[in-house]
């Protein structure tokens, strides 16, 4: 395997290759070498052997709803509009391209491990008109949220709250007129997320002034886990 790659070199890159993870470039590259090297043919066709035989056993199992709201959250930051999440949302990865993908990060240490929210919501009005998702993370106790559709009224506020089981709604805070937005979550409030539910209520500019909800409830949904 010297005459394009070194051994481990050519080993990862056979990996990646039967993965269809490498680039363009990367991958007609691998293809010149495979033309003329037979020890990285073989490599190839192990990997290719090996990666089909692991699906085998996997039955087939469908991602939860919450791993949409989730995956929009970390990789563009905010939702995708109604009309795409109804029509136009691609098909979610079956068991067999994430095994695939764990086998590769886990045996082959290529792909870095990305901080997952430990907690997921999206906070719909009825009728749609306000559109809310949040998506928590443990580690820097941040809950990020995308306003997807909706807006305060005139000199009003949307203001957050946590609602846990038959306590008082305590109040997150209060959303700025930015659509994308990053708040902290007090530690003492982070053990109430399990099973809590988000609401978002009308309330005067900077907030409720007692503490608690004062005008009406528009939006609400419940945290689940990743």
């Amino acid at each position: 395997m010297t005459q394009a790659f070194e051994q481990e070199e050519g080993r990862a890159l056979a990996a990646e290759y039967a993965l269809g993870l490498l680039d363009s470039a990367e991958a007609r590259a691998f293809e010149d070498a495979l033309a003329t090297d037979p020890d990285l043919r073989d490599e190839y066709a192990n990997w290719a052997t090996t990666f089909a035989a692991m699906t085998n056993d996997i039955a087939a199992v469908a991602p939860p709803a919450s791993a949409k709201v989730a995956i929009d959250a970390v990789l563009f930051g905010k939702p995708r509009s109604v009309w795409q999440r109804i029509g136009l949302m691609p098909a979610l990865l079956g068991a067999t391209a994430a095994a695939l993908i764990l086998f590769v990060v886990v045996n082959l240490g290529l792909l870095a491990p990305a901080p997952t929210p430990t907690y997921v919501a999206e906070i719909a009005a009825e009728d749609q008109s306000l559109i809310v998702t949040a998506a928590f993370d443990e580690t820097s106790r941040t809950l990020s949220v995308s306003r997807a559709a909706g807006s305060a009224r005139d000199g009003r506020a949307l203001e957050l709250w946590l609602i846990a089981g038959e306590n008082a709604p305590v109040s997150l805070g209060v959303l700025p007129d930015d659509p994308n937005a990053s708040l902290t979550v007090p530690a003492d409030l982070v053990a109430a997320l399990n099973g809590g539910v988000l609401a978002i209520s009308d309330e005067p500019l900077g907030g409720s002034p007692t503490g608690a909800p004062t005008g009406v409830v528009l939006a609400v949904g419940p945290l689940t886990t990743l």
